[in-house]
């Protein structure tokens, strides 16, 4: 799993759009499968503008066929049934630091 820090630096709403962006097309090029964005949960707690704005924007790569799943963090477990059926599919998953750990900070995406 390829993983893309897109709060590093402390990018605009707009620049790590941008950035998700190229590295969505980049990683399927490459025919990677499985992205971790780590977009952090703002520092007072509640998600700051960049969490939920990317996660939008993830959202909509689904809708236009670039991305078959997008899982959030808190999500990326084998305690949901979107976790077992990804485990099922990308049985590395389960070495990965994150797995089974509810982190708001970073989103799974599934690419076509």
């Amino acid at each position: 799993m390829r993983s893309i820090n897109l709060k590093a630096g402390l990018p605009t709403v707009d620049q790590a759009r941008r950035r998700l962006l190229a590295e969505i097309d980049a990683a399927r090029q490459s025919r990677t499968r499985l992205l971790k964005v780590i977009h952090g949960w703002g520092s007072s707690g509640e998600g700051g503008k960049l969490a939920p704005a990317i996660r939008r924007s993830l959202r909509l790569r689904v809708k236009e066929g670039r991305a078959l799943l997008v899982l959030p963090g808190e999500r990326f477990s084998s305690d949901t049934l979107e976790g077992r059926e990804l485990l099922q599919r990308h049985p590395s998953i389960r070495t990965d630091p994150d797995w089974n750990r509810a982190n708001p900070g970073i989103a799974i995406v599934e690419l076509t």
